[in-house]
């Protein structure tokens, strides 16, 4: 179950980079109930989405020329600079080479082998999240890439990860976990094969995906269409798993919403 735990391959950081923070605020505030706290005059407008307090999410302006509006999902490295090295030689792409966040720990970006956005963190006064799993935060990260056994391989590679097949309606679902300890209790994703075929581009591309821990999955949707998203995948029950929705905010930046199955 993804928490606040962190070891080598867990999500320990998720950003949003946007082109209007300010519409951003409003957006997620409106959703989730999360307010905004800035890092400081010295962060560029970076700053910290929080629930009763505890950081769940951070949000940024875009700094990428041609960037388009996106969460990007962190994993926890011990050494970035050998997660670095594995990256390019597994076949990835280093957008951001490694560097130090004002002491608060260091940072890198990539691209995996199949054009999906990563980034990873290497704790140093901040060791990540406060707060998964609950109400409001993040419950689950997802994977779509055209070749999920060849992007398997080349996380395996760079973090260690293991992973479990199930059936879904239509596909082979694979269930991924950290390197340490039980693979159940340290299972925190998955992958699933890209959805091909005509469209406007919003879920044909290669991405990492957040899932919210949303209460109502269907209330939240409504209310994301009244604050401007769109409704990528109106919610949905999944056998075992919860009732599931895809959204994106009014820039464009997908994101999904699970309420968990209490039996799962």
């Amino acid at each position: 179950m993804l928490g606040t735990d962190f070891r080598t391959g867990s999500p320990n950081w998720l950003d949003l980079g946007s082109p209007d923070t300010d519409a951003a605020v409003r957006f997620y505030g409106a959703l989730f109930g999360w307010e905004f706290a800035s890092a400081g005059p010295e962060a560029g407008g970076y700053g910290f989405f929080q629930l009763q307090g505890r950081t769940v999410a951070a949000l940024g302006p875009l700094t990428e020329e041609g960037a388009a509006s996106a969460w990007m999902v962190h994993f926890m490295s011990p050494d970035i600079q050998a997660t670095t090295r594995a990256v390019r030689d597994g076949g990835g792409a280093v957008r951001m080479e490694p560097m130090d966040v004002m002491g608060q720990g260091w940072l890198a970006q990539y691209t995996d082998p199949q054009g999906a956005q990563f980034a990873s963190w290497q704790p140093g006064g901040n060791g990540g999240l406060d707060l998964a799993s609950a109400e409001n935060t993040l419950v689950w990260a997802e994977l779509h890439v055209p070749d999920p056994v060849r992007d398997i391989a080349f996380y395996h590679g760079v973090f260690g990860w293991r992973h479990a097949e199930m059936q879904a309606p239509g596909m082979t679902y694979r269930v991924l976990s950290i390197a340490d300890g039980d693979q159940e209790d340290g299972s925190f994703g998955g992958v699933a094969p890209l959805e091909q075929g005509p469209g406007d581009g919003t879920r044909e591309a290669a991405r990492w995906v957040p899932y919210f821990h949303a209460p109502d999955v269907d209330a939240t949707t409504a209310a994301a269409e009244r604050s401007g998203g769109s409704v990528l995948m109106p919610g949905a029950d999944v056998p075992e798993v919860g009732r599931v929705a895809w959204l994106a905010d009014p820039a464009g930046a997908v994101f999904a919403l699970l309420k968990p199955d209490p039996r799962a």
